[in-house]
């Protein structure tokens, strides 16, 4: 993963195949990884007059003269930002659907109110970009290259040029590391981290992952498949690099791990599997990736989908493969996993 070949295809890999996508008790009880950041990577500057600065997951300290205006940010990151009480100006990602609609990622968002620079992948329009006069761009970033989630390679020079950006790393930690780094940013950017709402959605989050944690103990035989559809191939995701999954298995989820030699083409992210192969893994409960580049449960229409064990008996629930790094958007996803879990019955 360190070579840029490989950072841009396991980027491509984990768009295609859902791959990727640890603050009190819950991280203490989980670990604390270096990775997760500390003290020293903190934003700071005061938000209301004066300089601004945040050093970022690549260990780069942005520093402007006052607190920035204009941002613009991967659809994702303005979503969790949004829900901190920052809006941006601009957007790049997955940001509306076919029919108009807002797309998962852009969580509680009025799309229509921002300007979507690249709906797709590789798409990015600078003119536009250049045309918000932007302060700062932010991302989340999928490899320890500091490669930008939906920067495109081929105009990520100029678009540089344009403004400084910020990256935090969603790559081989826990999910409460990057939580806790969007929330530093956001209270950089002068969010009211003190908010009533805000603190009762952290509260939440905790609670969840307390539950999650006990589902797993009470239930440790029920084992859970991480998948993506497409038309071709049926892909199942490896825990070792997801933020998501990472903080689940580390809570106590039982996962179905791809076979090392499947995972090995694809920097460890997935194993792609034939439609008529997509029984090779037993499992209990199956997590199916939520966003609009991949087929939904509802639409599989394979058979061997539909006599899975876990299909069959209605144990399937989605995934945010790319959470939204707020606790109130992070609360959804945990609790369903705990639910399912806590229901399930063994039918591997």
């Amino acid at each position: 993963m360190s070579n840029a070949t490989t950072a841009r295809f396991s980027r491509r890999g984990l768009l295609a195949a859902g791959g990727a996508l640890g603050l009190g008790a819950v991280l203490t009880a989980c670990g604390d990884d270096k990775k997760d950041g500390g003290a020293d990577t903190k934003g700071s500057g005061d938000t209301k007059s004066g300089p601004w600065s945040f050093k970022d997951d690549r260990g780069t300290t942005v520093k402007l003269d006052k607190a920035p205006a204009s941002i613009v940010a991967f659809t994702g990151v303005a979503a969790a930002l949004y829900d901190y009480g920052i809006e941006v100006k601009g957007v790049f990602g997955p940001t509306t659907t076919k029919d108009g609609k807002a797309d998962v990622q852009a969580g509680d968002m009025d799309v229509s109110k921002v300007t979507v620079l690249g709906n797709v992948w590789d798409q990015f329009n600078v003119e536009k970009y250049a045309a918000l006069a932007p302060d700062v761009l932010i991302s989340t970033m999928f490899d320890d290259a500091g490669t930008l989630w939906y920067v495109p390679e081929a105009s990520k020079d100029k678009i540089a040029k344009l403004a400084p950006s910020v990256g935090i790393s969603v790559f081989d930690r826990q999910l409460t590391g990057p939580l806790q780094r969007m929330w530093e940013l956001a209270e950089s950017l002068g969010a009211d981290m003190k908010d009533t709402r805000i603190t009762e959605a952290k509260k939440r989050f905790e609670a969840a992952s307390e539950r999650l944690r006990k589902a797993a103990r009470v239930k440790p035989e029920i084992k859970v498949l991480v998948g993506s559809a497409s038309p071709e191939l049926f892909y199942v995701s490896g825990t070792n690099l997801s933020a998501d999954l990472e903080y689940f298995k580390a809570l106590g989820v039982n996962f179905v791990e791809p076979t090392e030699e499947a995972k090995k083409p694809t920097g460890g992210w997935f194993e792609s599997l034939s439609w008529e192969n997509v029984d090779k893994h037993k499992a209990d409960v199956i997590l199916m990736d939520d966003r609009s580049s991949a087929i939904q449960p509802a639409d599989i229409s394979e058979a061997t989908w539909k006599q899975l064990p876990a299909v069959k008996a209605g144990q399937v629930i989605a995934r945010s493969t790319e959470p939204i790094l707020s606790y109130d958007k992070c609360v959804a996803p945990v609790e369903a996993l705990a639910e399912a879990i806590e229901k399930a019955k063994k039918v591997s």
